[in-house]
């Protein structure tokens, strides 16, 4: 092979009946192999090192990757162009120095009669080359042509590697239809990067509605002017709205067969509470109804339960539940779910207030749980989920209005087998990741270690955006729910760049590297690591400092 790159330098094509100074011509780069073998997903090639090390200096920048691990590479069968990344290298054993490589079918395009440019790109393969076929690079106009957007709607978020000027754009409607998740590990830009195609979701639809749960309290910052911020000290979310099972892990003590009897005596009491209110009499009651109660209703009903036991050691599971109940109504951490205030009917307003209904060019809410005691915070989230699903579900027959919930630190709430804790948070993200895209919910996941996530809720996912991750075991998660044709990006993972990114799914035509655009300082979440050595220079103040953070720290209010 070592000839190759002599031969094909330039291939001229000339239309028919085409007069003097009318020459079409388009410049081929040269064969840099030939197929050596063929199979269902992919194939493999030899490359001429020679040709590859001739390409390395061109001033095509596509041109010049051509042979590189994660490069594309097109063979012609008949009249169309079959494109493919490249998956593996290795040098071949037969003493001649070519390099034998691994490539994955990604799609294919029509080969224009005169010029032999690729064009109408689209995913699959419906021809399959011979073995001896030549193996050519893709230039950046091939690229431009391979990831160009159709008519769908979309939205920009950065630049296809190996270029500075191809735009990257994922399909919103593809993308949100069957979910996605954005995976990195700490440090690659995972936060910004959310921010980032968030912004660029509300941009493209300023009267939409996405319920964001923010673990942190990073992301108040970036969509203060475009969204609703909500945390402890405005959420205002009424206890009533929790049903039974949510009920129970937030007044239930205890375990195994005591919890059961505790169970049913709560859900006794719970229906009978409900029933007081004058709107339970015309809906068919249950103890998850969202029906407003008052909690002194609840404690009252406890104790005449209580007083129908004959012995006292009988009442030890009432007085139990009581307590509990007394003890959540009168800490002020949870002021926000279980004050007096929160017993009107609200929640047609806290619907509309959550779910940006009507959106006003506001589309995001904020939802800033790190105020929230820890105990509780899985029962907050679990509450907004189950919110989201079942405003979906009832509003069935309404003009549909879609919402997405995006899910930060997404292993916390579903957890995999390993790690289960059977919180009722974990339950319902399953069934929205299943059942959603039926009713018109959306779920994004965003999580620095995909491998601790539920089995099956990552599978669910439609479009998976990979950062950098460290971790192997992360790594090899991740590539069991890939589909095969993108094994070859996949492999560059452990080797990405801060803020880069593979793409495969539904959201993108193909199988994509990208560089994420620079997003402006006043749109970026608070979440960038603090300089220790800059920092420690500082001093003056500490006293007044501590004396307010003590002051914040015993009012548990910031």
């Amino acid at each position: 092979m070592a000839d190759m790159q002599h031969r094909h330098a330039f291939e001229q094509a000339e239309p028919a009946g085409a007069g003097a100074g009318s020459v079409a011509v388009t410049v081929q780069a040269p064969p840099i192999g030939i197929v050596t073998e063929i199979s269902g997903a992919g194939s493999r090639v030899t490359f001429d090192r020679a040709a590859i090390e001739g390409m390395r200096d061109h001033e095509d920048e596509t041109l010049a990757t051509a042979g590189q691990v994660g490069s594309l590479v097109k063979i012609r069968c008949g009249a169309t162009w079959l494109i493919a990344s490249v998956r593996t290298l290795r040098l071949t054993e037969d003493g001649h120095a070519d390099v034998a490589a691994q490539i994955d079918f990604l799609g294919e395009g029509d080969e224009e009669k005169l010029t032999g440019k690729l064009y109408r790109f689209r995913r699959g393969v419906t021809r399959y080359p011979t073995p001896g076929a030549e193996v050519l690079p893709v230039s950046t106009s091939d690229l431009r042509q391979v990831y160009q957007t159709d008519d769908r709607p979309n939205v920009k978020i950065g630049t296809v590697y190996p270029t500075r000027d191809i735009k990257a754009a994922l399909y919103v409607d593809a993308m949100l239809g069957k979910h996605f998740a954005l995976l990195g590990s700490t440090g690659t830009g995972k936060s910004t990067s959310a921010a980032l195609i968030l912004h660029r979701i509300c941009e493209a639809a300023p009267q939409g509605h996405i319920v964001m749960i923010d673990p942190h309290g990073e992301y108040a910052a970036a969509f203060a002017s475009r969204g609703a911020i909500f945390d402890v000290g405005n959420l205002a979310m009424p206890y009533w709205l929790m049903n039974f099972e949510e009920h129970c892990e937030v007044f239930l003590t205890n375990e195994g067969a005591q919890r059961q009897l505790d169970a049913d005596i709560l859900a006794k009491c719970l229906l009978a509470a409900r029933g007081k209110n004058r709107l339970a009499a015309d809906v068919k009651l249950t103890v998850d109804s969202p029906i407003p109660y008052l909690l002194s209703d609840l404690t009252t009903q406890i104790t005449q339960e209580m007083g129908k036991m004959d012995r006292a050691g009988d009442t030890t599971p009432y007085l139990r539940l009581k307590t509990k109940i007394e003890e959540v109504k009168g800490d002020p951490r949870y002021t926000f779910m279980f004050s007096g205030m929160l017993v009107a009917d609200t929640m047609a307003t806290f619907l509309a207030r959550m779910f940006r209904l009507p959106a006003e060019g506001k589309p995001i809410s904020i939802i800033d749980v790190s105020g929230v005691p820890s105990e509780i915070t899985s029962v907050v989230v679990a509450v907004l989920s189950r919110m989201v699903f079942d405003y979906a579900i009832w509003s069935r027959g309404e003009a549909m209005r879609p919402i997405l919930l995006v899910c930060e630190e997404a292993h916390r709430y579903v957890p995999n087998e390993r790690n289960a804790d059977g919180s009722s948070v974990g339950r319902i993200l399953s069934r929205i990741a299943k059942e959603g895209r039926k009713y018109g919910v959306s779920l994004g996941l965003i999580t620095q270690r995909p491998s601790d996530l539920a089995e099956g809720v990552l599978s669910q996912c439609g479009t998976i955006i990979t950062m950098r991750l460290n971790n192997d075991r992360d790594q090899a998660f991740v590539r069991a729910a890939m589909p095969e044709g993108a094994r070859g990006f996949l492999d560059s993972i452990p080797a990405l760049r801060n803020r880069e990114c593979i793409i495969c799914g539904e959201g993108v035509a193909t199988p994509i590297r990208v560089q994420f655009d620079d997003l402006e300082e006043a749109l970026r979440p608070a979440s960038a690591d603090p300089s220790f050595t800059q920092l420690w220079r500082q001093s003056g103040g500490e006293e007044a400092s501590l004396q307010r953070t003590i002051k914040r720290w015993r009012s548990q209010r910031q």
